[in-house]
């Protein structure tokens, strides 16, 4: 395995007791993203975007792809903290534990719904 230097924009997947973490993007509801800092994986950026956007402390682990487009990524991103810090950039009404099942209309990379396809409830 090689850590790679992550490239474009990198979205995490935080995903927890059968939802989704979504953030409002302004027209909507979306993932976690943002853009790496030189030198940083895709991993570690993952868990920093969520960070710094949400006060959620994450583990990033599994890059999901190849996906639709070269220049962005995937991560999974289990879960470390139930609770999020008071240092994120977004207020409380600006996030959203969305049920799986539930994210049919929000747009995400089909790497993503591929993934998800395997943690909907039954």
């Amino acid at each position: 395995m090689t850590l790679e230097q992550a490239v474009g924009v990198v979205r995490a997947v935080v995903v927890y007791d059968g939802r989704l973490l979504l953030v409002s993007d302004g027209d909507g509801w979306g993932l976690p993203s943002g853009t790496p800092q030189p030198a940083e994986t895709a991993r570690v950026a993952a868990a920093r975007i969520v960070y710094e956007i949400t006060g959620y402390l994450v583990d990033g682990t599994d890059p999901l792809g190849p996906g639709e487009d070269a220049e962005e990524t995937a991560v999974v991103c289990p879960l470390l903290s139930e609770s999020p810090s008071g240092g994120g950039r977004l207020t409380p009404d600006r996030l959203r534990w969305a049920p799986i099942e539930e994210t049919a209309d929000t747009p995400l990379p089909d790497t993503v719904r591929t993934y998800l396809r395997g943690h909907t409830r039954v």
